[in-house]
């Protein structure tokens, strides 16, 4: 673990609420946070409205408040990182009013970089089926979170899960499959919560 890696597990772990470690938590999670979110928004349509550095400050914003439950550790507060920035981009989605397109969601499925090139409409087609996999299967939904919203690769997904790197991978390629099992169901459309 290097210096940078030791800082940011204290700040975490020590922030409890702690304006003073969220103001220096900030620059030691930014390029990460910033590096996910320009992945998330690469290749956007023109006109998209939704900027990384928009993404990444809404993200953190949500994350540095006071907490009731303070950091356990980096791979906690990625993992929320991660959420946090899925729920803002499936919020930027509804407010557009966009329709479902499973179809072009299953393109979207090809790398992680590529969901955010889809519509408003796949993205919440490829929000619903992640709703449903996080109730079949949590592990594997939260190694889609990581690689799809946070911009991890296998090998940094697995040490915030604290899996190894075999399992991850095992856990995104079926995570994948039943992710485009659901967005290719005949007569899919409706939410299934």
């Amino acid at each position: 673990m290097d210096d940078s890696s030791e800082a940011i597990t204290r700040l975490l772990v020590d922030q409890h609420g702690s304006p003073e470690a969220a103001e220096n938590l900030l620059p030691l999670v930014y390029d990460q946070l910033r590096r996910s979110a320009a992945n998330a928004l690469k290749g956007e349509a023109p006109g998209h409205t939704l900027e990384p550095t928009a993404l990444v400050h809404e993200a953190y914003a949500r994350l540095a408040g006071p907490r009731e439950i303070p950091w356990a550790n980096r791979g906690h507060y990625y993992t929320a990182a991660a959420q946090a920035m899925r729920r803002i981009l499936i919020d930027h989605a509804r407010s557009k009013g966009a329709r479902k397109a499973r179809e072009a969601a299953v393109q979207g499925l090809s790398d992680v970089t590529s969901l955010a090139k889809q519509d408003p409409g796949t993205i919440l087609a490829v929000d619903d089926a992640l709703s449903r996999l996080e109730v079949e299967d949590p592990e594997a939904a939260a190694v889609v979170r990581l690689r799809f919203f946070a911009g991890l690769s296998v090998e940094q997904a697995a040490l915030s899960l604290g899996k190894s790197e075999r399992t991850t991978a095992r856990l995104w390629s079926l995570a994948r499959a039943r992710l485009h099992d659901f967005l290719t169901e005949p007569g899919e459309g409706a939410s299934h919560e």
